[in-house]
């Protein structure tokens, strides 16, 4: 591997656990979206590893990809077909392209409060633990609890142990509780098969109705989490690599202008997944290519199996690093614990953001208005 290469994605026990770190995230999402609309498993996975792949190499940092969750959130309550979801992808990027290249989501970075954005972040990961407690984690019942249990405990006793990565540990803890009660390897070997990306042509109207339906109410929580909040913790763990927004801009917008054209879902970054692959052990982007690979080997391998296959990660697993994931978000409130005011606003933001329709929007609004009123007072 060159020197550059080396300084920016490494391969070992550390950054294998942290490649767990998003998955509580994103699976339940992917196979949501998956079973409400119809979508072919295989090109969603064989993208969606791809561009994870993508962007390790392209930041060198546990920046993943992820579904956009408030497209997944519509999509599986309504069952949007297949063909709008692809049009509200390429809808996105384009919307995204020309807020960088005309300079808009540079500006927006610098008048929206720093105490805002540790309330989306805190918003954000409330939201994740709040649905790890009260979905995932007790979605099998009471057999579940004992599993979930087990994994928060090895959690707490190992986080930040760089010799027995705490991931490892729950990963095996879920890979025994799913073949002690619903998987097999015959399930597993029978769904085998090889597959490829499905190419599609977006049609016009499919991206007007994706747009209207899906980008609309995706838009301003991409602006919050994907750009503004994800460029503030790259700043807080990652100094040295200088994330820009512009750079996430126009990353978030060339995936979802490719994604469409090969079956895939629309995808962002996000400040959620950086705080779970580095909470799991990761600090190249060998985590975010090592979960890349390995969905992207879902796909082309078991693509077609993948409701069968994908029971090798428990719910209640999955909660448990989920419930993670949103804990490693919320801490970062803590830098506005030196002034009353930044506190104040981050926990109204913070509380719109988890509490409203829209909140993310409402709460970034409000949260930026009331800082610059404060801030107008005391001049």
């Amino acid at each position: 591997m060159s020197g550059f290469l080396a300084s920016r994605i490494r391969f070992d026990r550390n950054e294998f656990a942290g490649a767990f770190g998003d998955i509580g995230t994103d699976l339940p999402l992917i196979v949501g979206m998956i079973l409400a609309s119809g979508i072919d498993p295989a090109s969603v996975l064989i993208v969606f590893g791809v561009l994870q792949i993508g962007s390790a190499l392209t930041y060198g940092i546990p920046m993943p990809v992820q579904p956009l969750k408030a497209v997944a959130a519509i999509v599986i309550a309504d069952g949007i077909a297949g063909p709008t979801i692809f049009g509200a992808g390429l809808a996105i990027g384009i919307t995204m392209l020309l807020l960088t290249v005309t300079g808009m989501i540079g500006w927006l970075a610098r008048v929206i409060p720093k105490a805002v954005i540790r309330g989306i972040q805190f918003g954000l990961g409330a939201k994740l633990a709040l649905l790890a407690l009260s979905n995932y984690v007790q979605a099998d019942g009471p057999a579940g609890y004992i599993p979930a249990f087990l994994a928060f405990a090895v959690t707490i006793g190992l986080m930040g142990n760089r010799k027995i990565p705490a991931a490892l540990v729950v990963i095996a803890i879920g890979l025994v509780y799913a073949f002690a009660t619903h998987l097999d390897l015959e399930m597993i070997a029978g769904s085998a098969g090889f597959s490829l990306p499905r190419l599609h042509t977006p049609r016009f109207g499919d991206i007007a109705q994706g747009f209207l339906l899906l980008a609309l109410p995706q838009i301003p929580l991409s602006l919050g989490n994907s750009i503004f909040a994800t460029k503030q913790i790259a700043e807080d763990l990652f100094p040295e690599r200088h994330v820009t927004v512009k750079k996430i801009g126009t990353t978030y917008s060339l995936m979802n202008i490719v994604a469409p054209f090969l079956s895939g879902l629309p995808v962002c970054h996000g400040s959620g997944g950086i705080a779970g692959h580095h909470a799991f052990g990761a600090r190249t982007g060998g985590s975010a290519f090592i979960y890349g690979v390995m969905l992207a080997s879902l796909g082309l391998f078991f693509g077609h199996g993948f409701a069968d296959v994908i029971k090798i990660f428990p719910l209640p697993i999955l909660g448990v690093i989920l419930l993670f994931e949103g804990l490693a978000l919320m801490r970062f409130i803590r830098d506005t614990a030196g002034s009353s005011r930044d506190l104040f606003i981050a926990l109204l933001t913070g509380t719109l953001a988890v509490g409203l329709p829209y909140g993310f929007l409402i709460g970034m609004i409000v949260g930026s208005a009331a800082w610059y009123w404060g801030a107008g007072r005391r001049e």
